[in-house]
């Protein structure tokens, strides 16, 4: 590192007489840094690039990946009154609550766009990258659209962590959009006490092809396509309360592409789909049913990762399932068979999750072995079995009183 001194002296100068560092204001000047470095930030001095450990991502926040999120009940309180655009080439806009946004740019072209940013639920930047990117990317496929570009968006404490680290959350992103045939043609960065990373993306799709999240019929098939149970895995790994092979298969479902799924649902016809994120399965279903649907919801089929029932049933619950319950309506649901961590389950936050579709019931078998057909496990995890005023889940399963019973052991317990 080469130091110009009278850059130093001139920059201290200014931060001295102001009683704070000019490049962070919460640090007196002369700064840890300088004293203990010999190093002023603020002067623009770097240290030289040297073999860096690795950076525990997830060490420098507070909620890890959609649990990052504001909470759906907050988040509504807060838009309520805000004015809508008056624009009839918006389709699908803001108060649809939907996955994206649809706009007809010129009579029978579509944009779909949609924009997504949270923090690590991983330590590994590169893996953040791809995570980062596929949950992205995930509204557009979920809407029945095709993704083709997209604009990054980074905060980063370019200060406080090596800024190979931000280089390789960028990396894997980008690698993960050419996956997906996305071109990512630029972007935007933010020195940020907390690292965070997302995409927004652009999509297209035909005039009457898009499928939206609200809209399930009598008679469809309930299907997901990845495990659930992400959120608990992220707020135990925070608590080096992990179970390693949970976390392993976690990460690689997150930075996994939903294309084939999403191919597969609008191959057969769905009546409506999602994807599963922050705000937990029990809410992305909310939206589904909205309406007349009357489903009946099969708890003990629900995929999960390994070692999440062991941390739900011994209470290791992060504070976005909390965030959820407040956002749900005690009149459009019927979950009295389940033990409190079943309820905790099913409001726990996804991060990069499946595809949530509602299969008419005819073309289910031809959707699962579309899906397995790409590698895909597709479940089927409960079905629309008639009609109720206003929507109505009804959550079912025979092993409420083994959920209602704490582990014997397990990861948390160390």
């Amino acid at each position: 590192m080469t130091i110009d001194h009278a850059r130093r002296a001139e920059v201290m100068r200014r931060s001295q007489a102001l009683g704070h560092c000019i490049c962070d204001v919460a640090k007196p000047c002369p700064c840890d840094v300088l004293t203990g470095q010999d190093r002023c930030p603020c002067a623009g001095e770097r240290p030289e690039p040297v073999a860096e450990a690795p950076v525990a991502l997830t060490r420098h926040v507070r909620n890890a990946g959609c649990a990052s999120k504001i909470g759906k009940a907050e988040l509504e309180r807060l838009l309520a009154g805000l004015s809508e655009p008056a624009d009839p080439r918006v389709l699908v806009g803001r108060a649809a609550g939907d996955d994206a946004a649809v706009v007809e740019i010129a009579p029978g072209v579509l944009t779909v766009h949609t924009v997504d940013v949270f923090t690590p639920p991983v330590d590994d930047p590169y893996a953040f990258g791809r995570i980062a990117a596929a949950n992205s990317v995930s509204d557009i496929y979920a809407m029945g659209a095709t993704p083709v570009c997209a604009l990054s968006i980074i905060g980063f404490p370019i200060h406080e962590l090596p800024g190979q680290a931000m280089r390789e959350i960028l990396r894997g992103g980008i690698d993960c959009l050419a996956e997906a045939g996305v071109s990512v043609v630029g972007g935007h960065t933010l020195n940020d006490p907390e690292p965070k990373a997302g995409f927004a993306v652009t999509g297209v799709c035909a005039r009457d092809a898009f499928v939206r999240n609200a809209g399930a019929r009598a008679g469809d098939v309930l299907f997901l396509s990845k495990p659930l149970g992400g959120g608990f895995l992220a707020f135990a790994h925070q608590l080096d309360r992990e179970p390693a092979d949970g976390l392993a298969a976690w990460t690689t479902a997150m930075g996994t592409l939903n294309r084939a799924a999403a191919r597969a649902m609008t191959a057969c016809g769905a009546s409506a789909a999602t994807d599963v994120t922050g705000f937990g399965l029990l809410l992305h279903l909310a939206n589904l049913v909205r309406g007349d649907a009357l489903v009946e919801l099969d708890v003990d089929a629900l995929p999960l990762f390994p070692g999440v029932e062991a941390l739900v049933r011994a209470e290791v619950w992060p504070g976005a399932v909390e965030r959820n319950r407040e956002a749900v309506d005690p009149a459009r649901l019927d979950w009295d068979a389940l033990a409190p961590a079943q309820r905790a389950l099913l409001l726990g936050p996804e991060t990069s999750g499946g595809i949530l579709a509602c299969i008419p019931a005819a073309r289910a078998d031809e959707y699962a072995q579309r899906c397995a057909e790409a590698g895909v496990a597709a479940v089927r995890i409960g079905a629309v079995v008639g009609n109720h005023p206003g929507g109505l889940i009804r959550a079912r399963s025979a092993q409420a009183v083994a959920w209602a019973t704490p582990p014997r052991s397990c990861c948390c317990c160390r």
